[in-house]
């Protein structure tokens, strides 16, 4: 089977946006690939190296999440980064040959200076991230990786890496491709996109008096000030972001001409939203409510057993390639 590898921050309970982003593709993946999912905690802190008190908890509240919306330990290796520290070895490797205008012209790295002006993030952990995040793939001969749009310049410097690397050294690792999600982004109740940082967001475990209240208060076309004002569903939050996912198209043709006409009003409009939305959060509340933190644990402690001896074999023949056995 072809191996699929991702992984995820542990910032804690997951959330719709995680849901649509990563977890219900990883679910699918499950039946075709030979899975490998791990908690990104080095990741977390190459932007949050100070603030790193709840990655511990952020784990677990995370793993069971995944368990919760059907992450299998019999078809996926669920793991944690920091317990394999292959990984960090890799990655030391990988940077070697790594040139830094690589790293450099990754659209995230400027991004993300000039966005979280709250921290210093001149260090070397943030611009080498990249090449961690190659060694994360690489490390378990990753040959699709699924990930969002904003991920894919990422992959594609990996595949540059791994091509690097098989030139200089012979053929190691395969140059993988890039899935990306149905659903790339997901916005939050205030239309910015759906974020923990932002309190924004719908939560998996969200009850479901919760999940209405939050919903029936979403940002929708500013234009419908009151009851009566024409709106234009193309300029709604609401409707781009989750009308479009979760209704039928019978459904989403009464909407938009309400919506145009005003014949219905904007909490009408997201009633019939909001049942599709609490329907398909129901049974992941009932699989979470039945786990314990001590599941999550034991899933990744053998997680981290399974990782580590892929990671062996793999190490042995990247210091082999290199003359370093």
């Amino acid at each position: 089977m072809r191996v699929v590898v991702s992984g995820a921050r542990p910032t804690g309970r997951q959330h719709l946006g995680n849901y649509h982003g990563a977890l219900k593709n990883w679910v699918r993946l499950q039946g075709d690939y030979r899975c490998f999912f791990f908690v990104a905690d080095w990741h977390a802190l190459t932007t949050d190296y100070a603030r790193h008190e709840s990655i511990a908890d952020n784990t677990v509240e995370m793993v069971l999440d995944w368990l919760a919306v059907g992450l299998d330990v019999d078809r996926s290796v669920i793991f944690q980064q920091s317990a394999v520290p292959e990984h960090a070895e890799l990655a030391l490797l990988l940077g070697m040959l790594t040139p830094v205008p690589w790293l450099e012209r990754n659209p995230t790295y400027k991004e993300q200076r000039e966005q979280l002006t709250d921290r210093d993030l001149s260090t070397y952990g943030f611009l080498g991230y990249p090449v961690l995040q190659a060694a994360d793939v690489l490390m378990y001969k990753g040959e699709v990786v699924p990930v969002g749009i904003d991920q894919a310049p990422h992959i594609e410097l990996t595949r540059e890496i791994a091509r690097r690397f098989n030139g200089l050294y012979g053929p190691v690792f395969p140059e993988p491709a890039t899935l990306l999600t149905d659903t790339p982004k997901m916005v939050g109740t205030d239309g910015r996109k759906m974020s923990k940082s932002y309190g924004n967001a719908v939560y998996l475990t969200d009850a479901p008096a919760d999940i209405h209240g939050k919903l029936a208060r979403m940002v929708t076309d500013p234009r419908r000030v009151r009851r009566h004002d024409p709106g234009d569903p193309n300029d709604c939050p609401a409707y781009q972001s989750f009308h479009r996912h979760y209704c039928t198209p019978e459904e989403l043709r009464h909407q938009e001409e309400g919506c145009r006409t005003a014949a219905i009003g904007c909490l009408e409009c997201k009633e019939i939203m909001i049942k599709h939305v609490q329907a398909e959060l129901a049974p992941i509340r009932a699989r979470r409510a039945t786990l314990r933190p001590d599941d999550a644990r034991a899933v990744l402690a053998a997680g981290n057993a399974r990782a580590r001896a892929v990671a062996s074999g793999t190490m042995a023949e990247v210091r082999a390639a290199m003359g370093l056995a």
